[in-house]
């Protein structure tokens, strides 16, 4: 365990009072009061933290520094929640929480494990939102959420701003990789350049299209299919859906009595003891089926605008300048779709970037050097 010294919690500090900055922030952003007042309540958990690690500091007998700006990680945070709203920035949001959570696993005191259990406290409300009209089965089941800590914060199921950051790094990477083989091959000539580039944009973002929709789509139909059985299992043996929910939730650790007790309360409301069973059972989300067309027109517009910025420069120049221009362009891009990374995964903003650029790199240095042995052969 990390001890918790002037160092520690000099950190912890600043980690609390951009926590406040962020739920502060999202409650004038949202909307919806109900969410709002969720926000307000985090950022009230996050002042008594930072509070907490005041208090830490003064006993340690150091100077508590004044409130900085917040890192860049919360304030890109907050650039896209006005932008998309608060919905739009889930997935960062709960992967800085999980990040959070992790950093105090890490740490032994008293004061660490009250903060713990609050940070638990803002898992289970993040997931009450996502959810919307949840049923009475999560409330029930608190402890069953306390330790699916882990789950929440890192399955981010809604994948959408993972999708988007990775399809652009598909299209930007795959793309560069064809132009730079291509400009290889053809000793920089633009035109054959430009033909490539937007051939391999329309090819590579439809295939995409087309590939999303399909699994999308399959996916939907397998889950809607496994509902409807369950369903029906469930209108023609209660009963028996009943006894085996109740195993559910006797093996998340509730007394038989409780579990039957939470299996009965669940089965006063068929709507309630499907969703429920589907839940449990199937481990599914009925709300959250994914939309196929929804991944598909975002698989093409991400892909696209990946594709599109090495081919830029070769619609406004030609010959070496559009050839160092489309290099100095992707690599620039590269770097920010490794830093829209960091903000889902937690790394380092400098290494996600570095090692996005390495990878295009990589794949664009191999494409040349075969296109130019393939060009200098023919």
């Amino acid at each position: 365990m990390a001890p918790i010294d002037i160092e520690q919690s000099l950190q912890n500090l600043k980690l609390e009072r951009d926590a406040i900055v962020l739920y502060d922030e999202l409650a004038k952003i949202e909307k919806d009061p109900r969410r709002a007042d969720a926000f307000r309540t985090i950022a009230s958990n996050e002042r008594r933290h930072a509070d907490v690690w005041a208090g830490k500091l003064r006993e340690l007998g150091a100077t508590v520094p004044e409130p900085d700006r917040p890192g860049m990680r919360i304030r890109t945070i907050l650039l896209m929640a006005r932008a998309f709203g608060t919905h739009a920035v889930r997935d960062m949001v709960q992967a800085l929480e999980g990040d959070e959570e992790d950093l105090y696993t890490a740490q032994s005191s008293p004061e660490v494990e009250a903060i713990a259990a609050d940070e638990r406290e803002h898992a289970a409300i993040w997931d009450r939102l996502s959810g919307g009209s949840r049923t009475h089965a999560i409330v029930a089941q608190r402890a069953s959420d306390i330790a699916a800590g882990e789950r929440w914060h890192r399955a981010c199921r809604s994948g959408t701003l993972r999708a988007v950051i990775f399809g652009v790094s598909d299209g930007l990477v795959s793309n560069l990789a064809l132009v730079m083989g291509v400009a290889g091959a053809s000793r920089g000539e633009g035109s054959f350049v430009l033909l490539a580039g937007i051939a391999g944009l329309l090819a590579g973002a439809f295939s995409m299209a087309a590939g999303e929709y399909i699994s999308m789509q399959s996916q939907r139909e397998l889950f809607e299919r496994q509902i409807a059985l369950e369903k029906a299992e469930l209108e023609a043996m209660p009963q028996e859906e009943q006894a085996e929910l109740a195993q559910v939730y006797r093996a998340k650790g509730f007394t038989q009595a409780e579990a039957e007790a939470i299996a009965a309360r669940m089965f006063t409301d068929p709507d309630h003891a499907l969703d429920t069973l589907v839940r449990e059972e199937l481990g599914l989300d009925p709300d959250e089926l994914g939309s196929p067309w929804g991944a598909a027109s975002g698989s093409f517009v991400a892909f696209g605008i990946g594709a599109l910025i090495p081919v830029v420069p070769y619609l406004l120049a030609s010959g070496s300048a559009a050839f160092l221009a489309a290099i100095v362009l992707s690599i620039g891009a590269l770097f920010a779709v490794g830093a829209g990374v960091s903000l889902l995964t937690g790394r380092s903003l400098l290494f996600s970037g570095a090692r996005q650029v390495l990878i295009g790199a990589a794949a664009a240095i191999v494409t040349y050097l075969v296109g130019h042995a393939i060009g200098v052969a023919v």
